[in-house]
């Protein structure tokens, strides 16, 4: 899309930008032509074809006999249907030719218009010859926007005729939005027949459905303006390379500053950063917390606790068939003793005993085992006669779910089973948070225990058993670890974009080689790191750990731009100044940069929605550094590449320089010139054999018909794939992958997983407000919906604990009247003398009524997460549905939660960013049909990564999230501009329409996808599993983009 094209009916009534007068001057290669044409011909003088940026291809049509035939013809016509006597002396008329013998980019199929006059006028400023120092930007020509070629096919308006304004209504082609910089055919080049043809038609000889079909509802009221101001940016850069070289430097060096606060930075938490902000569980805890009160260092019960308590776990796996053996007891029960006799030290020197730091019950340690415990008390206990899922234990019934894994069970013995094998069993060693200090003290020994536990499991020579061992400080420690083994790839990527750059951007001759400016272009995305991290810090703003995957993607973004810049520089001419070919360049591409760039941003700062703190932080940052890295690479890379252009003026002259008869480096010259030891031509733009394999090869194939039913076969089968991928897609974070793959806690949650996923936590079902419990009709309406909760399928109804039901019992056993509020107010003290724990789960106001309550239920079957989620959501339904004012808590619920919001979060992002991003496209690129094709290959693309994400065992979580969002953004840019260039063609056929569309932009889209792939790929060798997935996600993203721009999209679109 370029601000060539005329302006239309732009919103709030304005009219578009006018072009600047143009002056005539007489083109030497007609110069004989003309003498032998007569007068009336002589008087028509055409500009050279330099004067507009033509190629050399424009002056062989102008200056052939057949040219010169129509261009008399022409004038003939415009004199016929504009009814002007001769004898009135024009400022100019107007010649059509059709843009596609011009140039064989999109924005080369304008409508030129040649000057003629009867009397020289003065030049604009295209004409004039290099500028003087002092010229302004002022004079710069008037840019054409960023069409890939806005010289070639430029739209010179004709002046309107005196006293009347003009008749003739002269159809223009929008220039084409240079996605990706794209050069176009080299000038002269022999066309194919097709691209060869030269029209001209007036609507005045067309039916007026002709007239509506050729004019479409185009406008570029944001696109001319912004063409304008790039190209007078493009003029200071040329004139001030220094200084924009240098001040983006200075900036970063300023900005960076801020890192000094990454070494302050806390210690990052995992729940903090990677549960939902809003989650109902975290306003479940604050209601807990105030309500209800635990003492861990008396009557401590882990699931009467508000918040995940410290603890140290191991689990023993037996080798045999069970550990109910006498000989593995006494191995494990060596283990438990020499795990309690770890002492910590302080930095003062103290010990920090275990049994200072355990919590405790009745005065004691709670035992790591009650089945072990009960066993150390009697070495002759028989074995063959435990029950299954409740123990008695010295008259007290305790519960063996959770503590025992790989059960085998026998008969019943009233509600339980006995317990025939036991594969294997959970120490859990509790430790104290509430009292002060404790907590500290608790992380000192954890910390121990983890440094000594490999030592002392050495010591102790285990043969029966195999332990795997886990700590609350874990997952916070290993994750840490392994965000450390990331930063040695990033110099890895960073050398491979180099050298993807070197060969991308590499030429045969030392005039228009850019393999320096190609290392030099990648130095602008580094200072970008440094200046949007560096700015974060400064605000405040948090560095979590998957933060450290964006400079891997701003990398690999970063260097497209870079190669737009390049391509649109090669497009100009070696014989115009670097100023004007500055203010070319920037005209053509820079508009299409901030598109790409303002939508990669906009994808990522729509990630600032999300419900996920590390997600916020991440899009904050990495949009952040994405518009440092625009910023930098419209300054201080378009600066190296204005000094890079010095280099090449100073090498042509050196090669055009005659040799000496005794010069000895005339074989240096020679082979500065390879490929075929000739120079350059100053009037001619460069073009890569890329372009010509597109348009030659790969479109011509892409456009057969088998080869289009093969191509929409392959898409059935992909979107089909991608569908039914789609329902199988695991939700959430699982704790192991925040580790590398070689750490302890992995074996651990596979032993658990394989051994313990029958029994889940005890949830606490609540009531939340003032209840007549002593009333027997609201018992009941209470005991129903308590029985709503045991009949559901996650949920074990032999194991529920409720007071209220011991209560009852309690008074039945006293014969005392329970209905009555007096006497059940009185006794209830005395019912909690005799049942301590109970007084933990009724709180009684100091009015003597009770504001809330709470029961215990068991969950089952929940391992994994789709489980986790369904039971979630049916409990709080049930709570809901409940007459009484229920909620159900556990602390686990803090991370089930993200399992039920990473799906709304997920849509609403996608939605969110997709709506922008059509926005973006209607204002930028104001085609409707191009708008619709863009919209359906974002979705396509998305349903295509969320499908495949299941064949890669890539989980839908919160980091699988923002890479769904960040594919918007680049499936818009893949999309777009080959849609555009399609519908932009001025083709016959919808073959060739399809054909020069990846002809200009097949080569851009793929060195786009390789170089963030490039940037990405390395992350594969990562030891976590949020790194590797980052790379997954994104290699799907690229993948399938590209798959769209440049295979599905071109073959759909010759079906219109």
């Amino acid at each position: 899309m370029g601000a060539g094209r005329p302006a239309g009916n732009c919103p709030g009534g304005g009219a578009g930008p006018q072009q600047p007068a143009w002056a005539a001057r007489e083109d030497p290669a007609l110069g004989a032509e003309k003498g032998s044409r007569g007068a009336a011909h002589s008087e028509i003088q055409l500009f050279p074809q330099d004067t507009f940026g033509a190629s050399p291809a424009t002056s062989q049509v102008l200056s052939s006999e057949s040219s010169s035939i129509q261009t008399g013809a022409a004038v003939l016509r415009l004199l016929r249907i504009s009814r002007k006597p001769l004898g009135i002396r024009w400022e100019s008329v107007g010649k059509l030719l059709t843009g596609v013998e011009i140039g064989a980019h999109p924005a080369a199929t304008g409508l030129l218009f040649v000057e003629m006059s009867l009397s020289t006028s003065e030049g604009g400023p295209d004409m004039e010859p290099e500028p003087a120092e002092e010229q302004q930007p002022e004079s710069l020509p008037e840019p054409s926007g960023p069409g890939p070629d806005s010289d070639e096919g430029a739209v010179l308006q004709a002046a309107p005729l005196p006293d009347q304004k003009p008749e003739l209504l002269l159809e223009q082609k929008p220039d084409l939005d240079l996605a990706s910089g794209q050069q176009e055919e080299p000038p002269g080049a022999k066309q194919r027949e097709r691209f060869s043809s030269v029209w001209w038609e007036s609507p005045h000889n067309l039916s007026s459905t002709e007239v509506g079909q050729k004019h479409h509802c185009h406008t570029n009221c944001l696109e001319a303006p912004l063409s304008r101001a790039f190209a007078w940016l493009g003029w200071q850069v040329g004139s001030h390379p220094w200084f924009f070289l240098l001040m983006p430097i200075l900036l970063t060096a300023t900005l960076s500053t801020g890192w000094i606060n990454l070494l302050k930075d806390i210690e990052e938490d995992p729940e903090e950063q990677y549960t939902p902000v809003r989650s109902p569980a975290k306003a479940e805890r604050r209601f807990v917390q105030q309500h209800f009160t635990s003492d861990d260092s008396f009557h401590f019960s882990v699931f009467r606790m508000a918040t995940e308590v410290y603890f140290a776990s191991i689990l023993v796996v037996a080798h045999s068939a069970s550990l109910l053996e006498e000989e593995i007891l006494s191995e494990v029960s060596r283990l438990d003793s020499a795990v309690r006799a770890l002492n910590a030290t302080q930095e003062d020197g103290s010990q920090i005993l275990f049994s200072q730091a355990c919590a405790k019950n009745q005065g004691m340690c709670v035992p790591s085992n009650p089945l072990l415990f009960a066993w150390q008390l009697n070495k002759k206990l028989n074995l063959q006669s435990i029950t299954f899922p409740i123990y008695t234990l010295r008259g007290q019934p305790v519960s063996l779910a959770g503590t025992l894994g790989g059960t085998i069970l026998g008969n019943r013995v009233g509600a339980n089973h006995l317990l025939v094998e036991a594969k294997a069993m959970r120490l859990q060693y509790y430790l104290k948070t509430q009292e002060k200090g404790s907590s500290e003290h608790s992380k000192r020994w954890m910390v121990h225990f983890l440094d000594e536990f490999s030592n002392l499991v050495e010591s102790l020579a285990l043969k029966t058993i195999q332990v795997v061992y886990f700590t609350t400080l874990s997952r916070q420690l290993e994750f840490e670890a392994t965000s450390k083994t990331v930063i040695p790839l990033f110099y890895v990527a960073y050398f491979l974009i180099i050298l993807f750059s070197i060969a991308s951007c590499f030429r045969c001759n030392c005039v228009q080689n850019k393999m320096f400016v190609a290392i030099f272009g990648v130095i602008p995305t580094a200072l970008a790191v440094l200046s949007g991290f560096g700015l974060m810090l400064h605000l405040g703003v948090p560095f979590v750990i998957i933060i450290k995957n964006a400079p891997f993607l701003v990398l690999g973004v970063g260097v497209d731009d870079m190669f737009v810049m390049i391509s649109g520089w090669q497009k100009t001419k070696l014989v115009d100044s670097i100023r004007h070919r500055m203010s070319r360049t920037y005209s053509k591409v820079a508009v299409s940069i901030t598109i790409t760039s303002a939508t990669n941003i906009l994808a990522f700062y729509t990630g600032i929605m999300t419900s996920f703190r590390s997600i916020q932080y991440f899009c904050i940052y990495t949009g952040t550094t994405l518009f440092f890295c625009y910023l930098y690479n419209i300054t201080c890379f378009g600066a190296f590449m204005a000094l890079d252009g010095t280099r090449e003026v100073a090498c042509l002259r050196w090669l055009k320089k005659p040799n000496a008869p005794n010069e000895k480096c005339s074989a240096l010259k020679r082979c500065c010139c390879l490929p075929f030891d000739s120079l350059p031509d100053e009037q001619e733009a460069d073009i890569h054999p890329m372009n010509l394999f597109f348009r030659d090869y790969f479109g011509p194939f892409l456009t057969y018909k088998k080869t289009k039913f093969f191509v929409v076969l392959l898409y059935l089968l992909y979107l089909t794939s991608s569908i039914w991928g789609c329902f199988y897609v695991q939700e959430g974070l699982d704790p192991r992958n925040l580790a590398s793959d070689d750490s302890y806690i992995t074996p651990y949650f596979d032993a658990e997983e394989g051994y313990f996923s029958l029994y889940g936590p005890k949830i606490m079902v609540i009531v939340t407000e003032t209840f007549d419990y002593w009333d027997k009709d609201a018992r009941q309406k209470l005991e129903r919906c308590l029985a709503d909760f045991e009949k559901n399928g996650y949920v074990e109804k032999t194991l529920t604990e409720f007071w209220l039901r011991e209560y009852v019992q309690y008074m039945k056993d006293k014969n005392q009247d329970i209905n009555d509020k007096n006497t059940f107010m009185n006794s209830i003290s005395r019912f909690f003398l005799d049942f301590p724990h109970f007084k933990y789960d009724v709180n009684i106001s100091s009015s003597h009524e009770i504001t809330s309550s709470r029961a215990f239920v068991q969950s089952i079957r929940i391992s994994t997460s789709t489980n986790k989620k369904k039971m979630l959501i049916q409990l709080r339904q049930l709570a809901k549905n409940c007459e009484i004012p229920l909620m159900v808590y556990n602390p686990a619920f803090i991370y089930f939660d993200q399992f039920t919001a990473i799906i709304e979060n997920t849509v609403r992002n996608v939605i969110v960013a997709s709506v922008a991003m059509f926005i973006v496209s209607v204002l930028l690129i104001p085609h409707p049909l191009c708008s619709l094709w863009v919209t359906f290959a974002i979705g396509s693309v998305i349903v295509g990564v969320t499908g495949f994400m299941a064949f890669w065992h890539v989980n839908l979580d919160s980091i699988s999230m923002i890479n769904l969002v960040i594919c918007i953004g680049f499936s818009f840019d893949f999309s777009a501009h080959i849609c555009y260039a399609f519908v932009s063609s001025s083709m016959p056929s919808a073959n060739d329409k399809a054909i020069e569309a990846l002809y200009m932009l097949g080569y851009p889209v793929l060195q786009s996808a390789v170089s963030t792939i490039i940037g990405v790929c390395i992350l594969s060798a990562a030891e976590g599993y949020i790194f590797r997935t980052f790379f997954k996600v994104m290699f799907l993203v690229m993948l399938f983009g590209a798959a769209h721009g440049l295979i599905f999209i071109p073959v759909f679109l010759t079906f219109l």
